[in-house]
């Protein structure tokens, strides 16, 4: 056998830049390229050996400025790219692998494959205890690295060099596992990194990774069918497996054929197209009041690639019926077997054909369309609010949806933002919309966006960002500047937390500590004048182009130059954090104080305990009589 002389850190990068995926007969890179930040755990090792391939282009390097950062970045490519492709990120040891913590969870819990190279501690120990080592008197093989086990779906150390094999091969199996993906961690000693060894040349040779397309089981699938069949009032709740499956085209033949009303969650918007007849919005706590009417009396409930999240589900106050019943078409049996429903184990596009198929002559009558036309007038009238003297947050944002280009791509995750748009924004083209929601990070928009024009680069980006998100993560700017890759920034500053300010008063907490304010000397709180904090200068800084506007019809106006312009460019704008916005007749459990010396508490507890008397534990029958 033949072998060939490298360090680990060479047959690391080697390995990576030979490995593709393939769907439906198209070949990918799996791995086109590796964020990273360098310090004295990688420094030898891995950026040694990128640096000996950076001239053949086989592994690109990409300078990131925060290690959470990047992985936020690597996640929104990979979703860009419907998990397909994803980028490696390399840190340091100690504190620039255990920023990674947060963008590991954030992966995960999207279900997004993201590849984490996290440097590690000493194999040999001849140093120990090393810079920047967390030391456990009860073991001396754990390091601050065993923090990223909870957090991925595949973690692997290479204390050996003839480990690295395996460990690399368990790492591809997961990142191009549908049903299983997510943070996959390979950590890597720092003396083992720079460790010389022979490898087999077969290591090196390309490699495809086959994306399956599991279909239905036929037992699985009648079930599945003669529950739709038997429903009065369905509703469809389309998440983000019908984007990653690739199955937007499927849905819309599904909803052409049945009429069946489609729903979606946040990461499932723009499954449907927002003008479809059977579009009727965003389901559960920030949704539609149309899907969640429909929500309240659908007997039987087909999720098609959501794991039903308490957004979602209203805090499983969304589904009224009392004998509502679930069909989970999955690809992932975990999330297939939520509610008891009936388990459709199978790729969402192979599923959604399966049952359109099945389902041939059953179709059902339109009920919401005069609903629906008077919540449109609804989202019409809070995108043209005319809200003095500062304008509201819905009509920025109804101003982007109107001038942007649908092929453009709105990219958010935390703060009041997420709830206004899955509530009013209308996705035109499918991948228009990218909200980052299942661990709503502050901090991912910039840092997302990057990803998102690395994996788009035909497509203009627009990062809404919230003064709160800005200050806690904006060093990607200056990566997006040195790269040369173009977004678009939105700059809302609203002084403050405005989500949970909402929520605070909702709880009877009257906005405490919501606001970025002075410290009144008098009273001994947060409640002085607003901090001249600029968001626009500090954006400036870093290298981006700015533009500051006072009025919706002056950010209207700039929107085409800043879509024109071909370097990374902020509109900064002031809104109004009290303005109103449009109800989704829903709610979310944020649990209130049961007792409580404030008159505000003690109302909020009422509102709460009437809220908590309609939640159902949403355990229905399966397979038997129907009960009905």
């Amino acid at each position: 056998m033949r072998t060939v002389r490298l360090t680990v850190a060479q047959a690391l990068v080697r390995f990576l830049a030979n490995q593709y995926s393939e769907r439906d007969g198209v070949e990918r890179r799996l791995v086109p390229g590796c964020f990273g930040i360098f310090g004295h755990g990688n420094v030898a090792g891995v950026a040694q050996a990128l640096l000996e391939v950076a001239p053949t282009g086989e592994l690109p390097y990409h300078l990131a400025r925060n290690e959470q950062g990047m992985v936020h970045a690597s996640v929104g490519y990979s979703r860009m790219r419907n998990r397909l492709q994803t980028m490696a990120c390399t840190a340091s040891i100690g504190p620039g692998s255990t920023n990674m913590l947060t963008g590991a969870a954030l992966a995960t819990t999207n279900r997004i494959p993201v590849l984490l190279l996290p440097s590690d501690v000493f194999a040999t120990r001849v140093a120990n205890p090393v810079l920047q080592e967390l030391e456990q008197p009860y073991g001396y093989d754990v390091s601050v690295n065993d923090a990223f086990r909870p957090l991925s779906r595949f973690f692997d150390r290479v204390w050996r060099p003839e480990q690295l094999p395996a460990a690399l091969l368990g790492a591809m199996r997961v990142l191009t596992d549908p049903a299983e993906t997510g943070a996959v961690t390979v950590a890597l000693p720092q003396d083992v990194q720079a460790e010389a060894h022979d490898w087999p040349e077969d290591l090196f040779v390309k490699r495809v990774w086959h994306v399956a397309r599991p279909v239905p089981e036929p037992a699985a699938l009648a079930r599945a069918t003669a529950l739709i069949r038997s429903a009065r009032r369905p509703l469809l709740v389309a998440g983000g497996g019908v984007h990653y499956s690739e199955a937007t085209e499927a849905l819309r033949r599904f909803a052409d054929a049945t009429g069946i009303p489609v729903a979606d969650t946040q990461a499932g918007k723009g499954a449907l197209l927002w003008d479809h007849a059977a579009a009727v919005g965003g389901v559960g706590a920030t949704g539609s009041p149309v899907a969640n009417a429909l929500a309240r009396d659908a007997d039987v409930v087909i999720g098609v690639g959501t794991r039903w999240s308490d957004f979602t589900t209203a805090s499983r106050t969304a589904f009224q019926h009392p004998d509502v019943r679930f069909v989970n078409l999955n690809v992932a049996g975990f999330d297939a077997a939520k509610h008891a429903g009936e388990m459709l184990v199978a790729d969402a596009r192979a599923g959604l054909d399966a049952l359109t198929e099945a389902l041939a002559g059953h179709r059902v009558e339109n009920t919401w369309a005069e609903h629906r036309a008077r919540w449109d007038r609804v989202v019409d009238d809070a995108y043209h609010l005319n809200h003095a003297p500062l304008p509201a947050q819905t009509e920025v944002l109804g101003a982007l949806n109107e001038e942007l280009d649908p092929r453009d791509v709105v990219v958010q995750a935390a703060g009041s933002m997420p709830g206004d748009l899955q509530m009013l924004w209308r996705a035109r083209d499918a991948k228009q919309y990218h909200v980052e929601y299942a661990y709503s990070c502050m901090g991912y928009e910039i840092a997302g966006a990057l990803g998102v024009k690395m994996a788009a680069p035909d497509r203009e980006v627009f990062a809404l960002v919230g003064d709160g998100s800005y200050l806690m993560m904006s060093g990607e700017i200056a990566t997006a500047v040195a790269e040369g890759i173009k977004l678009n920034l939105v700059l809302v500053q609203n002084h403050g937390f405005a989500s949970i300010g909402a929520l605070s008063e909702s709880v009877g907490s009257q906005r405490f500590g919501t606001s970025y304010r002075y410290r009144d000397a008098r009273t001994g709180l947060l409640e002085g004048a607003p901090l001249p904090v600029d968001l626009a200068a500090n954006a400036a800084s870093l290298g981006a182009d700015v533009i500051r506007v006072r009025s919706i019809e002056e950010f209207r106006a700039v929107i085409p130059r800043a879509r024109a312009a071909t370097r990374t460019t902020a509109i900064h704008i002031e809104t109004d954090p009290l303005a109103p916005v449009p109800s989704s007749e829903s709610w979310w459990d944020v649990p209130v104080a049961e007792v409580a010396a404030l008159d505000s508490t003690q109302q909020a507890r009422k509102t709460y305990d009437a809220h908590k008397a309609t939640q159902k534990a949403l355990i229905t029958p399966v397979g038997g009589e129907d009960t009905r």
